[in-house]
């Protein structure tokens, strides 16, 4: 890491920037109670309907400057260059049966797909990016709108209270916190005008909190790391804001997040004057997102099914306590269920000369399936009778019944994700 004040060596400032290109691919299942010859005693069943793919291209120019010893500072800026989803009928079946039921089909298409049975998508399909084109063509029923810009502004800082290269008997120990403040603009979509809403800042400010060990073993560089991350503010009017207010909304906040990476590196060749070296680096990471509100891959699909002008299905009641519906745009983020992510990463990492290093890797991660519509419809107040009571502040105003009541929920299944990346660091 970066230090200062070192004998010999005042300062050191660590430049480095990488690219990033993450592709996701998801299947969408929904809940299907009532249907014929369904157990009453079974567990829930499920039905296809749609698949999701998603890619996204990121540039993160990083800076890291020492300011004491073992002591420095840190700043980055994530460049999303370009984001692209769409969803398709679930048609990946060796053999399609289209059934009027989706519950009897292998494959789904418009007769039989619950989003299109319940509203939320017209049978075309609907592209963002030409909305009068009058469909998303072929077996896609829905195109996001492609998306460019800033998400975060990270400012952190890192200590290491012990250094390998100081003291041999003692492994490196890293400790940080870092900042992210959420700049660009808010990540939005509006069904009428689609063209209006290219951001991809979620809107959120969060803190990160983290620490890692290293240790040289010959050869060998066994590492490890324990990180939390978590809201502190969002922005206001973001979908991801809480607006739940007075009334019973639960778990109305951005996801909390804890994680762990562990690893090694192995020198697979030096120059006799150490100068050149490469390393290949072996590793995984699992983290544990826990129950929240979040952008998922239906969000889009959410937000075009609750616009408040167009009488969607998933408009939502804005004060369930006034008469009447106070009819207001479904914001597209929904609850999520707690879920746990894994990945394994293979890289190389070369110093190139003294100062210039190299590194590419490949990372497969995969979800555990869970439900991406998990509002529940309220809290019981102090009457103690054990049911949410309608028009009164009990209601949950985020619930809405078509996608959030057991046996109509969304869920996802065989999520996937393969990211390669590439970088340069220049250390001064």
């Amino acid at each position: 890491m970066a230090s200062a004040l070192d004998p010999g060596d005042p300062y050191d400032v660590h430049v480095s920037l990488d690219y990033r290109v993450t592709s996701r691919r998801s299947t969408i299942e929904r809940e299907a109670s009532g249907a014929p010859g369904t157990d009453p005693d079974g567990p829930m069943p499920l039905v296809k309907d749609l698949v999701f793919s998603g890619t996204r291209h990121e540039l993160v120019p990083r800076v890291e400057v020492g300011v004491y010893t073992d002591l420095a500072v840190t700043l980055a800026l994530p460049v999303v260059v370009r984001d692209t989803r769409r969803l398709e009928f679930d048609q990946r079946a060796d053999r399609c049966v289209f059934a009027a039921s989706a519950r009897d089909a292998t494959c789904i298409d418009a007769t039989n797909s619950t989003t299109v049975a319940d509203g939320l998508l017209p049978g075309t399909g609907f592209d963002a990016s030409h909305p009068g084109a009058g469909g998303a063509g072929g077996a896609a029923v829905f195109r996001g709108r492609s998306r460019a810009g800033l998400d975060q502004l990270h400012l952190g800082v890192v200590w290491a209270p012990l250094v390998q290269a100081r003291d041999p008997s003692k492994p490196t120990w890293k400790t940080g916190a870092e900042l992210r403040l959420s700049i660009g603009s808010v990540m939005a979509f509006d069904g009428d005008r689609p063209a209006r809403e290219s951001g991809v800042s979620r809107g959120v400010h969060e803190l990160r909190l983290y620490t890692s060990m290293a240790r040289q073993i010959g050869r060998a560089e066994p590492t490890f790391e324990l990180w939390w991350m978590g809201p502190i503010a969002t922005r206001s009017g973001a979908p991801l804001d809480d607006r739940g207010g007075a009334f019973a909304a639960e778990k109305t906040g951005a996801q909390q997040r804890v994680g762990g990476r562990f690893g090694v590196g192995v020198t697979a060749w030096q120059s006799r004057s150490r100068r050149q070296r490469v390393d290949v680096q072996l590793g995984g990471e699992i983290e544990a997102l826990f129950a929240g509100r979040a952008y998922t891959d239906m969000w889009e699909v959410f937000a075009y099914a609750g616009r408040a002008s167009g009488g969607g299905p998933l408009v939502i009641d804005a004060d369930p306590v006034e008469p009447g519906l106070q009819a207001a745009d479904h914001p597209g983020v929904s609850n999520v269920q707690d879920y746990l992510t894994l990945a394994g990463r293979l890289g190389v990492d070369a110093a190139v000369t003294d100062i210039v290093r190299v590194d590419a890797g490949l990372q497969l991660g995969w979800e555990q399936a869970h439900l991406i519509s998990f509002a529940d419809a309220g809290a019981d107040g102090d009457d103690a009778d054990d049911a949410v009571d309608p028009g009164t502040d009990e209601v949950n105003p985020f619930h809405v019944p078509i996608i959030d009541d057991p046996g109509h929920r969304y869920r996802v299944e065989g999520a996937a994700t393969l990211a390669a990346s590439l970088g340069v660091r220049v250390l001064f």
